[in-house]
């Protein structure tokens, strides 16, 4: 059954929401912690580390208790009607600047942050694993996650082109108050766009309970599945190659292009950008095997970030023009990337009989944080050791040095590494298409299985 645009208008404006605490995170956060709430960039690098070691226990629990949920409304969407509120109230919360000491501060910034990580695991992984049950159409769900991500960039879009504004509408000159209050909107509409998400999505296809279902024969499965462990590794290089670029950003545009007023057009028209580059991955790459085309992306948007690197910091239309085109290519691949964890699932159940949606798209999603993780603590790490100060108003060129590594060269060597675990890759399109044909097929002959035995039980 072919989607409607409402299916996929309506998925996709759950990745909106979600969007709100991703893009937050990347664009926002660490600047949040260093310059307005006060946190040191060594504590604040630290913090991201360390509150994933939660993730560790949590997301795999998370899938195991998906794959197991069976309710009137389905297998993934009531976690959206169950989370909508809890995750605009800490979303808020996470940026909030409490008047407490230092340590207090610390404390409270690792509560919230940790709160934080855990409702969008909450949400975020029935989220990510409900494409299998809207459709079983490997085209189809490019199209699908093609929208998605084209959605999901209106949340980065709405970080980058509203957040900042409404920091200074509504501070006043009080980026404190700004902040909080420019989360407390966007927080609220987060929770509007999650049950928009639950009422218009429909889960076509579900499946019954597995028998003989055990947490660790699931977890034994997946590590012996090498395609699942290829994709966890890719994504978390992936991830921190955006997290390190994204997190970056505003440094980028402040200290190395000087012009910190040009921020909110420098994220705006990056995240246009980035919502077509997703929007236009099924029609520019779906005519191509996808595992071909990624590797050649990869090439292209790779360069691009090196020519960055060199570009003089006063060629700012040039700069803003790389920036766009390379935000443009690297998101037309953005979907390919999920695709991945649909096609290992349908790889898994081809395998071994199991069909493990929400574990295989918990871990994928583990792996995604400690990308997140990673990035976060090479953003703070590498900055302390420049001995960045957030109270300078010229930065040393050591520290505007650091900065430009950031932004254009540390990605690079997580690309070449990305592209390494592409050549390892093996679930082309021709072999997932014949996966997708292989189990369609012997579902029909199960379904068909109990009329024929009735028959046979008559006669």
């Amino acid at each position: 059954m072919a989607l409607t645009l409402k299916d996929k208008i309506g998925y996709g404006l759950g990745d909106t929401a979600c969007g709100f605490v991703w893009q937050a995170t990347m664009f926002l956060l660490a600047y949040f912690y260093t310059d307005v709430f006060g946190l040191s960039a060594g504590v604040m690098g630290t913090l991201f580390l360390i509150s994933r070691i939660l993730d560790a226990v949590t997301d795999p629990l998370m899938g195991l208790l998906v794959d197991r949920t069976r309710t009137r409304y389905g297998q993934f969407r009531p976690y959206l009607l169950w989370g909508a509120i809890p995750f605009g109230i800490v979303c808020v919360m996470t940026f909030y600047t409490p008047d407490f000491s230092q340590t207090g501060k610390i404390v409270y910034a690792s509560v919230t942050y940790i709160l934080l990580t855990l409702v969008y695991t909450f949400i975020n992984v029935p989220y990510c694993a409900m494409p299998g049950t809207l459709t079983n159409d490997p085209k189809q769900r490019h199209a699908l996650q093609s929208w998605r991500f084209f959605l999901a960039a209106a949340g980065a879009l709405a970080i980058s082109g509203i957040a900042l504004p409404l920091v200074g509408l509504i501070g006043k000159g009080d980026e404190r108050l700004g902040y909080f209050g420019a989360m407390c909107v966007l927080g609220i509409t987060g929770v509007v766009l999650l049950y928009i998400c639950f009422f218009t999505t429909r889960e076509r296809y579900q499946f019954a309970p597995q028998p003989g279902a055990s947490v660790t024969r699931d977890l034994r499965l997946l590590l012996g599945n090498g395609q699942w462990r290829i994709m966890c590794t890719f994504k978390m290089m992936a991830t921190c190659s955006t997290v390190v670029r994204g997190g970056a950003t505003l440094y980028f545009v402040k200290y190395v292009m000087d012009h910190p007023a040009l921020a909110t057009q420098f994220l705006l028209y990056g995240s246009i950008a980035t919502m077509f580059g997703s929007l236009c991955s099924s029609r520019l790459l779906g005519r191509f095997d996808r595992l071909v085309a990624f590797r050649w992306i990869i090439g292209i948007y790779s360069l691009i970030s090196l020519l960055i690197f060199f570009i003089p910091a006063d060629s700012i239309a040039m700069l803003f023009a790389l920036n766009i085109l390379f935000l443009f290519i690297f998101n037309t691949t953005t979907p390919l990337q999920w695709l991945m964890a649909s096609d290992v699932v349908d790889y898994e159940e081809s395998r071994s009989g199991r069909r493990l949606d929400g574990l295989v798209f918990s871990t994928y999603l583990f792996s995604l944080k400690i990308g997140l993780a990673i990035g976060g603590a090479l953003i703070g790490w590498i900055l302390a050791a420049a001995n960045y100060s957030s109270s300078a108003v010229t930065q040393p060129e050591n520290v505007v040095t650091s900065i430009r590594l950031l932004f254009c060269i540390v990605p690079v060597i997580l690309y070449a590494g990305m592209f390494v675990m592409l050549h390892l890759y093996k679930l082309d399109s021709r072999r997932v298409e014949e996966i997708s044909r292989q189990l369609e097929k012997k579902r029909q002959q199960q379904s068909e299985a109990p009329a024929s035995s009735a028959v046979a039980v008559s006669s």
